[in-house]
């Protein structure tokens, strides 16, 4: 007499649970246990578990495993349920003390702590200290820059420069001006090494510095052109020879709006009587210390991380071709940039700011 097993628990899909199959296999790269489980399943449908187990290389217990799972529980039977694990060690309070001391206190004779400093303070590990870092977002190790702008009309030339580019005038067009000044034509010490399998480029740390050049840059908003010309100094003069170029490259008809910082020379008495002389031209300055306001900051950005930062120039003339080589490139690219945050959403950002200092100041 053969013997009698217990019976296999036939497969049968929906169209619905075969898409949904379908979708999870190709999740390999995400989570290889469910991708696994989701062939299984839809091999089961037209082969023993035998035969499944033989064609992905895997055991009949597995096959029966999740092809009973999935009979069971349908689509949920192939995720793992959640698992009680050990009991916890640490407790609430023992957090709660890890995070106020890290807010406010500092290890002896040093500025920050440390996840080692920390554990020995607290009595724990330091990967606990890190895991309890990580969950709060704490990072003492970091620190950065801020500036707030004193200017007084802070409000009013937020609201204008960012009206500017999220609605520009009808019959007229929007210029982010700025200089990128003292550029310096820096030349390796030594020749650099090209990229190579397995190597990336090289370069020495020093280098000879081979003169200056300032960079006029004026974008047009609206189409992300760029208008740029290399000046060996940013005087007003200067200033007024590049407002100039600026203009006729515009159509008589339209007026000019130009987005600008609150440098001296764009207040000389040269660019005010030029002004007066060109009535179609209207400055809108920044506020004092906001130059992120100035959109031609983002292509000055660029710039140096993509043609300046790991460049080397024997002399200035080679660094104005490579500066005006990626002007060109990036006008015939013609993607302007997108300004996203209205002003209210800037000025609110900048009262939490001001509201988290001034409570970080009354502790």
């Amino acid at each position: 007499m053969g013997r009698i097993g217990r019976p296999r628990a036939e497969v049968v899909i929906t169209d619905h649970e075969r898409v949904e199959l379908i979708r999870l296999t190709k999740r390999a790269r995400v989570n290889r246990a469910i991708a696994f489980r989701a062939r299984i399943v839809l091999a089961c449908v037209d082969a023993s578990d035998t035969a499944v187990a033989r064609h992905l290389r895997t055991t009949k217990t597995t096959v029966a495993k999740w092809r009973g799972q999935f009979v069971e529980r349908r689509l949920d039977g192939l995720y793992d349920e959640p698992r009680v694990g050990a009991p916890r060690t640490i407790t609430d309070e023992t957090i709660e003390a890890v995070i106020v001391k890290t807010l406010e206190t500092r290890p002896s004779g040093e500025t920050h702590w440390s996840t080692r400093s920390m554990a020995k303070a607290a009595g724990m590990s330091h990967s606990t200290v890190g895991r309890i870092w990580r969950t709060f977002r704490l990072q003492p190790h970091r620190s950065e820059s801020f500036k707030l702008s004193p200017d007084p009309q802070l409000v009013d030339k937020i609201r204008d420069v960012v009206g500017l580019y999220m609605h520009p005038p009808a019959n007229a067009v929007v210029f982010s001006f700025d200089e990128k000044s003292q550029i310096q034509a820096l030349e390796r010490a030594q020749p650099i090494l090209p990229m190579d399998v397995g190597q990336p480029e090289r370069r020495t740390h020093n280098y000879l510095r081979n003169g200056t050049v300032d960079l006029f840059a004026a974008l047009n908003v609206a189409t992300g052109e760029v208008i740029a010309r290399c000046k060996a100094q940013h005087r007003a003069q200067d200033f007024v020879a590049f407002l100039r170029e600026v203009e006729a490259s515009v159509e008589p008809t339209l007026d000019i709006h130009v987005v600008l910082d609150n440098l001296s020379a764009h207040k000389a008495p040269a660019v005010q009587r030029w002004l007066v002389r060109h009535p179609r031209v209207q400055f809108h300055f920044t506020p004092t210390y906001a130059s992120w306001l100035n959109l031609v900051e983002r292509f000055f950005g660029l710039l140096t991380e993509k043609a300046l930062k790991r460049g080397s120039h024997t002399s200035v003339a080679p660094l104005r071709a490579a500066i005006l080589a990626y002007v060109e490139a990036h006008n015939t690219r013609n993607r302007p940039f997108k300004w996203v945050k209205t002003a209210e959403e800037i000025l609110d950002s900048m009262r939490r700011f001001g509201l988290r200092v001034q409570q970080v100041h009354s502790r």
